[in-house]
């Protein structure tokens, strides 16, 4: 029996004004048009800070202050494991673009509900929300 790949991703809870900042997939990504945390996968070797870092420059132009990791979600997909740690980041006056993402938004937490997000994000979005840290 094979052991299913596990895939380490990190995300940026990153809140202005009472809103945090999602993204949304490709079309052509894995789980393509569903909303996300902006982050990406930790390559082999890379510090999980670093990874942030570089995912959300490449897709949003930003650089964040990674502050405190928030929580960790396992999620079992079909064919790989997904561990997903949430980091509070801050970013500087410079506003995001959208690189890598179809879209971007700036939503509420009490708007969340309106959106597709993936499995193991809505996991990590309940517990950003409802106070629960792993």
């Amino acid at each position: 029996m094979n052991e299913k790949r596990r895939i380490c991703v990190v995300s940026a809870a990153i809140a202005k004004e009472g809103a945090y900042l999602i993204t949304q997939r490709s079309e052509r990504a894995v789980l393509p048009l569903k909303w996300e945390f902006p982050g990406g996968k930790v390559e082999e070797g890379e510090y999980e800070e670093a990874a942030l870092t570089r995912e959300l420059r490449e897709r949003l132009g930003i650089t964040p202050d990674v502050g405190a990791l928030i929580s960790t979600t396992v999620h079992e997909y079909d064919d790989y494991t997904v561990e997903l740690k949430l980091y509070d980041c801050k970013v500087g006056p410079i506003a995001p673009r959208i690189g890598n993402v179809r879209d971007m938004r700036w939503v509420a937490s009490h708007d969340f509900g309106k959106y597709e997000f993936t499995p193991a994000d809505q996991e990590s979005m309940d517990r950003l929300l409802f106070g629960e840290k792993h």
